[in-house]
């Protein structure tokens, strides 16, 4: 974990902690009751940059410390600017479910044959103990060709983790041009359909 975050009293109205580079959060917990605090806009987005899914020490404004999840993040839809921040304790004694990101390295032998990396999942659903918990899986496209398709079941995750999301589910797929062109050939045909039937009714 890194080093802890220091949540903060919510002292005043939500407007002016905002003004004050200050965030309103919660921090939930099966074994005690929720504590309504706020955070710095500036060290949660920083934290929000490193890993979303990360395991994060939080610093009550009691002193006490805890092993903490972001479980949601709300945002206004036009600005982006962070809302509310909900923090999930977490036991480390104990497995969790969460997600994590997959990174794809390498640049598929299929682009270079003129075909499209079409990425389908960013992330899958994984279950380990905490201080296993991975900050991403890692895998190789490098030699994916046109038309072929990297599964769930590819990633390689290890011993200590366990991968939650259908195994069959499709990460990436490596599409021939041909296929763009079928996709976007429909959409590009309408205009042109409406054209021929307008110009039919005014001929009558």
């Amino acid at each position: 974990m890194s080093n802890s975050i220091q949540l903060l009293d919510r002292t005043c109205r939500l407007k002016q902690m905002r003004k004050q580079g200050k965030i309103p959060a919660v921090v939930y917990s099966s074994r005690m009751k929720s504590e309504h605090v706020a955070v710095e806009e500036k060290v949660i987005r920083a934290a929000l940059k490193s890993n979303a899914h990360a395991i994060l020490e939080v610093a009550l404004p009691s002193k006490k410390k805890h092993p903490v999840m972001i479980q949601q993040v709300q945002k206004d839809c036009l600005s982006g600017q962070l809302i509310h921040i909900d923090f999930l304790q977490i036991n480390m004694k104990e497995k969790l479910d969460t997600a994590v990101a997959v990174h794809f390295s390498g640049e598929p032998l299929g682009t270079k044959e003129g075909g499209m990396l079409q990425i389908e999942m960013h992330e899958v659903l994984i279950r380990c103990m905490p201080n296993k918990l991975p900050s991403s899986l890692d895998v190789d496209i490098s030699k994916l060709s046109i038309g072929d398709k990297l599964h769930v079941s590819d990633l390689e995750a290890g011993k200590d983790v366990e991968i939650l999301t259908d195994p069959e589910a499709i990460l990436v797929t490596i599409l021939a041009a041909q296929k763009l062109d079928e996709t976007l050939e429909p959409a590009a045909l309408e205009p042109q359909a409406d054209s021929d039937a307008a110009e039919a009714e005014s001929a009558r």
